[in-house]
């Protein structure tokens, strides 16, 4: 099987050019999942009521982390936001420019600076929470978004809860990962597009209590949650009052 760095640009491409993907996502345990990839093409009318609460908190000048096809930040540059959209997959970069989006480069959530200028909104919506991976580069990441952001920033987070699945793969995987020293929402996974494989990478899943838990020794904080009923959820964080960041 061919190997690529970007089969998740690939499959966000194919759907683009042809409405159908045929994009499988497999978990390091080997249990795998299909993709709908029309999740990333979804227009306003048609998004959860969660998310269209969540990203009416949205200000000023925005940075979308993880942009994929650019949905969010195609919107928000509609309402006369100035966006800029980030990807480390230079195919959704391609799809966003095409789509519409004004500002969008490839560049991982690991290389955002202060060259990138000040942001007043920090966009990780489509379970974009599960790019800090880790508690350690969690603390690290929210270190150089308070640095990027004014005293008012804010950043709008959507992850899901893994312990609202009960299935015995996801108990055994959950459990799995705590033996290991891991958070019980970690997943280890690689995307299939045809004959195209990606490389493995990490992605982390955390309960309304787990997040604010992670949150506790950094600059950051939960203002609030936004959706409940279901597993996915969206958090909009903002700084702590008088709290110092060294470094």
């Amino acid at each position: 099987m061919l190997k690529s760095k970007d089969a998740f640009g690939q499959g966000l491409l194919e759907y683009m050019v042809k409405g159908s993907c045929s994009e499988i996502l497999e978990r390091d345990d080997g249990l795998m999942f299909r993709v709908n990839k029309g999740e990333y093409f979804t227009s306003y009318k048609n998004w959860p009521m969660f998310e269209k609460n969540a990203i009416k908190s949205a200000k000023g000048r925005v940075l979308d982390i993880g942009c994929g096809a650019g949905r969010h930040g195609i919107y928000l540059q509609e309402k006369g936001h100035d966006v800029l959209g980030i990807d480390n997959s230079p195919l959704a970069v391609f799809v966003s420019k095409k789509r519409g989006f004004k500002k969008v480069r490839e560049l991982p959530i690991e290389k955002i600076s202060a060259k990138l200028g000040k942001f007043d909104t920090i966009l990780l919506m489509g379970h974009n929470f599960g790019l800090f991976q880790s508690a350690d580069k969690l603390k690290k990441l929210l270190h150089k978004m308070d640095r990027i952001t004014p005293a008012d920033g804010i950043i709008i987070a959507e992850s899901l809860d893994p312990h609202r699945t009960h299935g015995r793969d996801e108990l055994e995987y959950r459990k799995r990962n705590i033996g290991e020293g891991r958070l019980p929402g970690h997943m280890r996974m690689r995307i299939m597009i045809k004959q195209t494989i990606g490389s493995w990478f990490d992605y982390l899943f955390v309960s309304k209590q787990e997040m604010e838990y992670l949150l506790e020794d950094t600059g950051w904080r939960v203002r609030k949650f936004i959706g409940g009923i279901m597993p996915t959820y969206v958090a909009i964080m903002e700084k702590r009052a008088g709290f110092k960041i060294s470094g």
